[in-house]
């Protein structure tokens, strides 16, 4: 059976085909989403229509290349809604999970902050139920709506023809105010804050269709981390997935024990994956690509272009140096700490060069993560699976993630994590597999450095 996975990501949306027998993915397509929209200083928005529109061409063009399909997965970026009315049709733009609404200040306070006192829940901006509080608050909840959803919930329920999304508990929880052992939304929390409690969509722990579209079963949306943990991990007992991306994350199975610093996100009932999230991980070496080659430009006289080269030339040739920079990279803050900003100490005569520097930034990036990972309840991994484009083009980062965590590093051999993992949950809701473990052992993977 060939299925289709559709991952919509904040920059690009990403779908493929790929057999359910051998695993292989026959065709994949990834284009620009570029579906923005103008909004206040504060907003991030996008266009649902646009993202439907897409997705459904992509959709025809994988059909047209690869024949008949058995089911369509969907998976996206997680945290953001859109609002929607009778007839399941979006009456408001996508405001994404980097919609800074909530940190508007309300007095002495935030609405974050606010709907965190009052709810009993710890949320943060761009979390849905947060924009959605803030719309509450300010009137600003479109005129016909009866409900709001994530962006893949929204896309399911088009392909599938319903009129209501279901939401799958891995996205659910991403919008916050959400019972995580009960595995619902807390009613009585949405109360205490004042918002409708009817708007929050219901809600499955299983790997169902919701429908068909034009006779093909379409999945349950999955979230974004999710889909890519299932994409990525062959097996979760003894494996962790490091993602390096604009962020960064860490996450591994968790029967929801401890989670110290990190979050629990539901996967199935019963079982959670343990995140800890960083909003400035390949951001942080991005920062760093920047300033050496402006440092270049501002010696040189002229522009270089790129300073990626030289840091990999300079990577290469040299180890770790002595009197390492002590560089925190939370250079954007954190969900709870926007305002929060990294650092660099332990600068002395020996240390201020830029191999240092290199080293340091590192050095933090990887810091961060580790820290959120020490601090949870967790079993041995012997295994770090690298997804990403900030791992996958830069060995000297897998190298110092696999020595600080104390694992191998792998890497599989896709490179679209979520939406190979959206493929993986087609295939179980389209019953090539019985559960997704099975599903997952499709996985193949090539030696990390």
């Amino acid at each position: 059976m060939r299925v289709i996975g559709l991952d919509v990501g904040t920059t690009t949306l990403c779908a493929l085909a790929a057999d359910s027998e051998t695993g292989a993915i026959l065709r994949s397509i990834t284009v620009p989403n570029e579906t923005n929209i103008p909004g206040a200083a504060q907003e991030r928005l996008q266009s649902p229509m646009q993202i439907l529109r897409r997705c459904k061409e992509l959709i025809r063009d994988l059909r047209d290349a690869c024949g008949s399909i058995g089911c369509i997965g969907v998976t996206g970026q997680m945290h953001g809604i859109l609002y929607y009315d009778k007839s399941g049709n979006a009456v408001s733009p996508l405001y994404t999970w980097q919609d800074g609404s909530g940190n508007l200040t309300r007095g002495d306070t935030t609405f974050a902050a606010e709907l965190s006192r009052k709810s009993g829940y710890k949320t943060a901006s761009g979390f849905g139920s947060c924009t959605y509080y803030v719309h509450r608050q300010l009137d600003r909840v479109p005129a016909g709506a009866v409900g709001i959803c994530t962006i893949h919930d929204y896309i399911a329920m088009q392909l599938a023809g319903e009129k209501r999304p279901l939401c799958h508990v891995s996205d659910a929880a991403s919008l916050g105010l959400f019972d995580l052992q009960a595995l619902r939304f807390d009613d009585e929390a949405i109360g205490r804050a004042e918002l409708r409690d009817d708007l929050f969509p219901r809600v499955t722990a299983e790997l169902t269709a919701v429908g068909t579209y034009d006779g093909i079963p379409v999945c349950v949306a999955v979230g974004d981390n999710q889909a890519s943990f299932l994409g990525s991990v062959a097996d979760m007992q003894r494996s962790l997935l490091v993602n390096m991306g604009t962020g960064g994350q860490v996450s591994f199975l968790s029967d929801g024990s401890d989670a110290g610093e990190m979050e629990l996100r539901p996967m199935f009932a019963g079982q959670y994956i343990c995140v800890g999230a960083s909003l400035c991980g390949g951001r942080a070496f991005a920062m760093l690509e920047s300033f050496l080659r402006e440092t270049a430009e501002l010696v040189t006289g002229q522009e270089i272009g790129s300073a990626y080269a030289a840091i990999d030339r300079y990577l290469a040739a040299h180890g770790a140096p002595e009197q390492p920079l002590g560089v925190d990279t939370r250079f954007c803050g954190t969900r709870t700490s926007p305002a929060l900003r990294g650092s660099i100490g332990g600068i002395g005569p020996g240390n201020f060069t830029p191999g240092h520097l290199i080293y340091g930034v590192l050095d933090g990036i990887v810091t961060e993560l580790w820290d959120l990972y020490d601090s949870a309840a967790h079993p041995d991994h012997d295994t770090m699976v690298c997804s990403g484009n900030g791992l996958r083009k830069n060995p000297a980062l897998r190298r110092a993630f696999s020595r600080r965590f104390g694992t191998k590093a792998v890497a599989p051999v896709h490179t679209e994590e979520a939406a190979f993992g959206a493929a993986l949950c087609a295939m179980t809701a389209g019953g090539a597999y019985d559960s997704i473990y099975d599903a997952q052992k499709l996985i193949r993977y090539t030696e990390g450095d």
